[in-house]
């Protein structure tokens, strides 16, 4: 444990962020497999499911937890993926 006062409040603060960054990220994976579930059932379940995932991953962009390459790439990979179904 640091003893400097400053120390101890990034300690604190490091952790607030990495629980919000993983509870975030944990998020965007479960609509990725609410995506995949939806692909099952129809192209209007899969569509509406695309739009919340597809925000989900902008939600998280916007808040520096994931980079914007890596949503773009994640956006595109879901696309092709409902196209090709």
């Amino acid at each position: 444990m640091p003893n400097i006062q400053s120390a101890k409040k990034r300690v604190k603060v490091s952790e607030t962020k990495n629980l919000r960054n993983r509870m975030v990220k944990s998020g965007v994976k479960t609509s990725i497999r609410k995506l995949n579930a939806a692909m099952t059932e129809g192209a209007d379940a899969a569509a509406t499911q695309y739009v919340a995932t597809t925000s989900a991953i902008d939600k998280a962009v916007a808040k520096g937890i994931i980079h914007k390459n890596a949503a773009n790439r994640k956006k595109a990979r879901l696309a092709k993926m409902i196209a090709k179904a």
